[in-house]
């Protein structure tokens, strides 16, 4: 059966018994953590040999772009010659880095598509650095969500002065 895909049989249904009728119901993640695992997978098409970053934006449940980390089009990837901070700080001299950050990478693929981002959900692998919130902020993005911190407070008080909604699931 060629072209056919078998998915194995979904586990994660629960037999209910309410009032001798059978329901069946499953464990359907919140939004929130729905979208953080797609900008999980996303972070998986990085290059960057430090952070494997992945970011997209959301608005009415509806993805408008993604990005992940890595050179910028058309440069050699860090996996191929090496990390220009190797040994650096994390959260420090972001100018060494050759990456385009994942963050920025949605903002340019929305761009490029003539997709507006205004009043969007950014979710994303890792807390935007100062760079990316001072991006965020202008691109009038309404709420932040990520998981894993980042070494830089400035970039939640910058968010927290523009009434940028942040939340870290």
């Amino acid at each position: 059966m060629s072209g056919i895909l078998i998915l194995p049989r979904i586990e994660s249904f629960q037999d209910v018994r309410s009032g001798g009728s059978q329901i069946l119901s499953m464990d359907r993640p919140c939004l929130d953590d729905y979208f953080m695992e797609i900008a999980l997978v996303v972070a998986r098409r990085s290059t960057c040999l430090r952070n494997q970053v992945g970011a997209l934006f959301v608005k009415d449940k509806r993805i408008l772009s993604t990005g992940y980390n890595g050179a910028p089009s058309g440069l050699q990837h860090c996996e191929s010659i090496g990390c220009a901070r190797e040994g650096v700080i994390s959260g420090t001299k972001h100018e060494l880095c050759r990456a385009v950050h994942a963050e920025q990478n949605a903002i340019i693929q929305a761009a490029l598509h003539g997709i507006i981002i205004e009043g969007a959900t950014l979710y994303c692998t890792h807390q935007p650095c100062i760079l990316c919130a001072k991006m965020m902020i202008n691109a009038r993005i309404c709420k932040v969500v990520y998981k894993q911190s980042y070494p830089d407070e400035t970039s939640l008080s910058f968010l927290e002065q523009a009434c940028i909604e942040v939340r870290n699931v």
